[in-house]
């Protein structure tokens, strides 16, 4: 008779450590089983909690194992490491992973669905290609100073007077010096196409997901920021209310209280780092904008940034629009501006 209750598997690329356990937590066996064994022995089992670890590969096999009747939990790594006893080994990670998931207060990572993948997959691709281009813009305005040319700051100015810098020939480049800055030259034009590509991706799934739309209808939410939203929190319904939302992804107070005196530092800058800069981002264009309206957020946002300061709003700001987002999901409505 089968008495597996519950699966820790501990993840790899080929080598996967398995923990079966029975009802009262006890270890019936640990198994090691390669890549190809894996699927048929999740198949011949009962159905029963599954439990990984949230990291790299997690979101494919947790669509595997759910597919044979599994049910399937992530749990974040740092909320694993403090039941690994004595030494760290596949065998003893794949047992804290059962005893963790054991606990009656253990928070759990929902795992994302294919579309959620494929706009973080484009996202995370569009970053990248930014920050290549943003390279090959500073090495150019750098390599160029040497020559004495110095460029005003800002990649349009790059844009724009490179081309006539190379038409120059009254400069002092020498040959190699020119032919290598049409390399850099061409090579800025490959990654702004690159970059646009992404971009209309994004635009495109932006448009056709209706979530996304919906997210659209905030102030400071544009696809870019719709999408990457929508990508850590899918439905909304593995988030309780939207303090949770904002607070996984850190933009909420720090806190360090110890004998009943509450100290709150800067923000957590905890869960997904590059939707939180994209929230802000928003937060700042909403902010220039918000002098020119009459709505009750332009107005709050106005009166905080003449008494806090305009970093201390942003961020303010960009904690509202993530509570937001998270109502407009959770009830599948649109952003209505309250003017009283």
């Amino acid at each position: 008779m089968n008495n597996t209750t519950r699966i820790g598997i501990d993840l790899a690329k080929n080598i996967f450590q398995l923990c079966l356990t029975d009802e009262r937590g006890r270890v019936i066996k640990n198994i090691k089983l390669k890549r190809v064994e894996l699927l048929a022995f999740i198949a011949q089992q009962s159905p029963c909690e599954i439990i990984l670890e949230a990291c790299a590969t997690s979101n494919y096999w947790a669509r595997q194992f759910s597919e044979f009747g599994h049910t399937v939990k992530l749990i974040h790594p740092l909320y694993v490491r403090p039941y690994v006893k004595t030494n760290k080994n596949d065998a003893t990670d794949a047992e804290a992973l059962c005893e963790a998931a054991s606990r009656p207060t253990m928070r759990f990572v929902h795992p994302k669905t294919p579309m959620q993948q494929d706009i973080q997959l484009l996202h995370r691709v569009r970053s990248r290609l930014v920050a290549q281009r943003t390279a090959v813009v500073n090495q150019t305005r750098g390599l160029l100073a040497e020559y004495g040319l110095i460029m005003p700051i800002g990649i349009g100015q790059l844009r724009k007077q490179l081309p006539l810098i190379l038409e120059d020939a009254e400069n002092d480049l020498s040959t190699t010096a020119r032919q290598t800055f049409h390399l850099l030259y061409d090579e800025l034009q490959d990654l702004d196409e690159r970059v646009a590509c992404a971009k209309q991706s994004i635009d495109n799934i932006s448009r056709e997901n209706e979530a996304c739309t919906r997210l659209m209808t905030i102030p400071g939410v544009g696809p870019i920021v719709a999408t990457a939203v929508y990508s850590v929190m899918g439905s909304a319904q593995q988030f309780r209310h939207g303090r949770e939302f904002a607070a996984f992804l850190g933009l909420v107070p720090k806190q360090y209280s110890t004998g009943g005196k509450q100290v709150l530092r800067g923000i957590s800058k905890r869960g997904d780092s590059h939707t939180r800069m994209l929230l802000i981002q928003g937060a700042m264009a909403a902010l220039n904008h918000m002098h020119k309206k009459d709505d009750r957020l332009s107005r709050w946002g106005c009166q905080l940034k003449a008494r806090r300061g305009t970093a201390i709003t942003v961020v303010t700001l960009a904690n509202k629009m993530a509570r937001i987002c998270w109502a407009l999901s959770a009830h599948q409505t649109t952003y209505k501006q309250a003017m009283a």
